[in-house]
């Protein structure tokens, strides 16, 4: 994943012109979301934002579409989000990663310290996901893009000890119904709007797998 140092006064990224097509957009989107570091995007909330509306318009996820549930499974990183709460921030000392596996119909996030730390202990909340699923269908939303989310267990997620892995996770009880629709999505970029309508942008992280990270069942 390509960084560019920058400082918190300026950026090097270079605007796309008003008349820009979705190309040009999704690449200076790219850039703000991976330049200056975890955290740096929020600095230009507006434009970050303001790319990703336009790039929900021109280029909409489509769930259905063949090969793009595939495309949907893997780690994910939130690099920029519109909510202010602790849990969804973005921030040099923290990654934010989301897991997504609907080929098993689960989901995790995790946050944990970057760099060789990582491994040793993150917080952990799991979820079982179902898509394009008929409750959506039936109550009006974008079957196309909705992912509904059910949270069964969290807590803490320790290192691997040969072939098990330490963890202390207890069942959560969900009073309300969540869901996350996939706006945006291609190998790199997801775009998404939670059920309380807070907008995330994320990077897909390669060099991280869902094997090593999702939890045994």
């Amino acid at each position: 994943m390509c960084r560019l140092a920058v400082s918190a006064e300026t950026s090097t990224t270079a605007s796309a012109p008003p008349d820009a097509g979705p190309d040009a957009q999704r690449l200076e989107l790219l850039a703000l979301l991976r330049e200056g570091g975890r955290g740096a995007a929020g600095r230009q909330a507006a434009r970050v934002r303001e790319l990703f509306l336009a790039l929900e318009r021109a280029t909409p996820a489509d769930l259905t579409a063949p090969g793009a549930l595939q495309l949907l499974e893997g780690v994910w990183e939130l690099r920029w989000s519109s909510s202010n709460q602790p849990y969804l921030a973005v921030a040099p000392w923290i990654e934010n990663l989301q897991l997504l596996a609907p080929s098993q119909g689960r989901a995790m996030n995790l946050l944990r310290l970057p760099g060789p730390l990582a491994p040793l202990a993150g917080i952990a909340v799991e979820a079982a996901i179902t898509v394009n699923s008929t409750e959506a269908t039936t109550t009006g939303a974008n079957s196309r893009q909705r992912v509904q989310v059910r949270f069964q267990r969290g807590g803490w997620l320790g290192p691997r000890l040969g072939e098990r892995r330490l963890q202390l996770l207890r069942g959560v009880r969900q009073p309300f119904p969540a869901w996350l629709d996939i706006t945006v999505l291609d190998p790199e970029l997801r775009l998404c709007r939670g059920n309380a309508g807070t907008l995330f942008a994320l990077l897909r992280r390669p060099d991280l797998t869902l094997e090593d990270l999702l939890p045994a069942t």
